[in-house]
């Protein structure tokens, strides 16, 4: 995200026409670190030109739900597996995939590709055996928020929860919190939003979790409160101290709690 701001702050002190910035959003990383302890496989989804990789993480025995977990903006599927440890322990079965540019997919993310692969991703999950006749949870963090609200959104009754981690309002509001206070609204005008979370959010009726920290330094906790705000019952806020995204590290048993919730209230 200090990317984002230092793009921002240097195209407007140039006097630079703003185009798309979609792509200043998203930071792939292509080398992927070792995953260790977990029993996972590996699989490629074609989409259009385009191969994504995809991960499942299994747990031991049957697992009780399906969680389809779409990462932020940095790193790839393997950077995030500590995140998901915790939920594969309880019992949870994982799928999590890297769009397109991040760890094994090719191309080049930006905002549609992203949200239009996100769609591509879940009809092709809900045509898997692992994963037919057992609940399926939408996970998003960070970046993964918008496309995991517009997918709960677009999918409603194919899908018994959303979780919501580090929770993005819109594109242009996350853009705007990173510059001068004189700048942010030139920035919320330039910096498009083709799908909002906090818009999103105000049809989709099944159990949500927000999860979040007031001391967010990458997403203003205020994003999150816009959102949850709008959204309907049944829903959570879940509040930890720590850095962003980083529940499972410090809350562990707290937040997979927050999450099996969500099945007992469908």
């Amino acid at each position: 995200m200090k990317n984002l701001l230092t793009l921002l702050i240097l195209t407007l002190s140039a006097g630079a026409s703003f185009g798309q910035f979609d792509d200043k959003f998203y930071f792939p990383e292509k080398k992927w670190e070792a995953i260790k302890n977990l029993d996972y496989t590996e699989v490629t989804i074609p989409v259009e030109a385009e191969k994504l990789n995809g991960i499942f993480v299994k747990p031991a025995g049957t697992p009780k739900a399906t969680i389809f977990y779409l990462h932020g903006g940095g790193g790839n599927v393997s950077t995030y597996v500590d995140l998901v440890r915790p939920l594969v322990k309880d019992g949870f079965q994982v799928f999590m995939i890297d769009f397109r540019g991040y760890g094994k997919s090719t191309g080049k993310p930006n905002h549609l590709n992203v949200g239009s692969d996100g769609q591509v991703v879940f009809d092709w999950l809900l045509k898997r055996k692992e994963v037919q006749l057992q609940p399926i949870i939408l996970y998003g963090v960070s970046l993964g928020t918008p496309i995991a609200t517009k997918l709960a959104h677009d999918n409603t009754p194919k899908v018994a929860a959303l979780v919501l981690d580090g929770t993005i309002s819109s594109f242009g509001e996350l853009a705007a919190f990173y510059v001068p206070e004189e700048q942010k609204a030139m920035v919320s005008q330039f910096v498009t939003s083709p799908y909002m979370a906090k818009e999103d959010i105000k049809t989709v009726k099944i159990p949500k979790l927000f999860i979040a920290t007031k001391t967010d330094k990458v997403v203003p906790y205020g994003q999150t409160e816009i959102v949850y705000d709008n959204a309907p019952q049944p829903k959570e806020l879940l509040i930890f101290e720590g850095e962003h995204i980083r529940s499972m590290m410090v809350q562990p048993e707290k937040t997979v709690e927050a999450v099996n919730r969500l099945l007992t209230n469908n």
